[in-house]
């Protein structure tokens, strides 16, 4: 009975032999990159859930310039500290840059970006964002260097608060936003959400999905046995695989994470400044270049010849300072309103008169 049995089914296959071996073509398209993923996704994860570089404070800087200490909420009501700057004392602002710090920094390290911004006359807000220096943590939230909804969030909640605080001067609600990192990543996907954003300058920016592709080929490279095999996985398998880990990533830690490329292209007219250092091992410059390539407004990149990540500033000091404070005077010019002076009589009764002009 088992050799007839074994007989029809030779039989069948040689007479659908074109059928099965389309099935069993489809059945390996299928089997295939289900098992990349269920292979690399841990992996990935672990990635993800990682450690970022050493990031770097203000360094006691802080005290060298008049700030006034405020306090605001996000808009899932939780507590962040922040830190208002005035750059000019002794003449009218040149208009209001909100800072957005690193992963694992805090508000102090805006000064060792923005003292020239500070010295040209600009204002600068800085804060903290949610479970960084004295703002609020979250319960059950470990912050991570991936920018996700909580970042934007908080880059909501600070665009507002001074947006308020601008007006209540008698001044204009537009900004600039200067971010470094995941704070870069959460100042352009912010930015997208409110018109008020007038010039963005990012360093070492990055969006999470295709950074962790990248990362991930290098990992696989690395690590894989058959490295040829990794080398030339069709594209799909890689986003099959991005796609499948946020989700699982989103689902075990309870956080999504926006896509910048995304957010990036939404920023319809307004101008932004890619700085990324050249030596960056962490954060490749392909990854600036990427966002460069989607936005669509006035947009310039600036490569920074032997920097590492987040050290474009300590490589080209002065350089630094004159491209963002050359970017954001051209694209970011709000003065405060001067203060009106009293007239005198004889000013008072002056008729304006209209000139013409042969020239």
């Amino acid at each position: 009975m088992m050799m007839s049995f074994f007989s029809e089914f030779v039989h069948f296959i040689n007479d659908h032999i074109g059928a099965c071996v389309i099935i069993v073509a489809v059945s390996l398209l299928i089997c295939y990159p289900i098992t990349v993923l269920r292979k690399y996704a841990r992996a990935a994860i672990r990635l993800l859930d990682g450690a970022a570089p050493t990031s770097e404070t203000g360094n006691g800087i802080i005290n060298h310039y008049p700030g006034e200490e405020v306090s605001f909420q996000s808009a899932d009501g939780f507590g962040l500290r922040g830190l208002i700057i005035s750059g000019a004392v002794d003449r009218p602002t040149l208009g209001m840059i909100v800072f957005a710090h690193e992963f694992a920094s805090e508000r102090s390290s805006a000064f060792r970006y923005t003292s020239s911004l500070l010295d040209a006359g600009y204002d600068v807000f800085t804060f903290d964002f949610r479970g960084h220096g004295q703002s609020q943590g979250e319960p059950d939230y470990r912050p991570r260097q991936w920018p996700s909804r909580r970042e934007r969030s908080d880059m909501l909640a600070a665009i507002d608060f001074i947006g308020d605080y601008l007006e209540r001067k008698g001044r204009g609600r537009d900004v600039g936003l200067f971010g470094i990192s995941r704070g870069g990543g959460a100042a352009i996907l912010a930015a997208a959400e409110r018109e008020n954003v007038r010039a963005i300058v990012t360093d070492g920016a990055f969006s999470s999905d295709t950074a962790l592709e990248f990362l991930f080929k290098r990992f696989a490279l690395t690590f894989a046995r058959l490295r040829f095999i990794v080398k030339y996985h069709p594209p799909l398998i890689w986003q099959l695989h991005r796609w499948f880990v946020f989700r699982e990533f989103s689902r075990t830690f309870q956080c999504r994470f926006p896509s910048v490329r995304k957010g990036v292209k939404r920023l319809s007219r307004r101008s932004i400044l890619f700085i990324h250092g050249e030596k960056d091992s962490y954060i490749p410059i392909q990854q600036s270049q990427v966002l460069y390539e989607k936005a669509r407004g006035p947009k310039e990149i600036w490569i920074v010849p032997h920097a590492k990540h987040n050290q474009s500033v300590t490589i080209a000091p002065e350089a630094y300072g004159q491209r963002i404070t050359q970017f954001f005077k051209k694209h970011l010019y709000c003065p405060a309103p001067a203060l009106a002076q009293p007239s005198t009589p004889a000013e008072e009764s002056v008729v304006p008169q209209l000139v013409s002009s042969t020239a």
